[in-house]
């Protein structure tokens, strides 16, 4: 169990690191402090191009594979 438990803290913290760029990468929707700075001003704000769909599809592959880490963490600790 102990094997089990460490190497799913070490793909949480992998997951957790990789997690953080990638919601960072995501363009503003606007309505927040970004457009308060200016930032509201785009040109395409309605379309999204490939880059950003697999950046969509990307992050939200990483942000269940995190979830799923905690839930499967959480049940290890409640058996032991």
């Amino acid at each position: 169990m102990d094997a089990l438990r460490i190497t799913l803290q070490v793909l949480l913290v992998l997951a957790s690191f990789l997690l953080i760029p990638l919601v960072l990468l995501h363009k503003g929707r606007g309505g927040g402090l970004s457009d308060m700075f200016g930032g509201g001003i785009t040109s395409s704000a309605g379309s999204s191009g490939v880059a950003e769909r697999n950046l969509n599809r990307i992050t939200v592959t990483v942000a269940v594979t995190w979830a799923v880490i905690i839930i499967l963490l959480g049940l290890i600790q409640r058996v032991s």
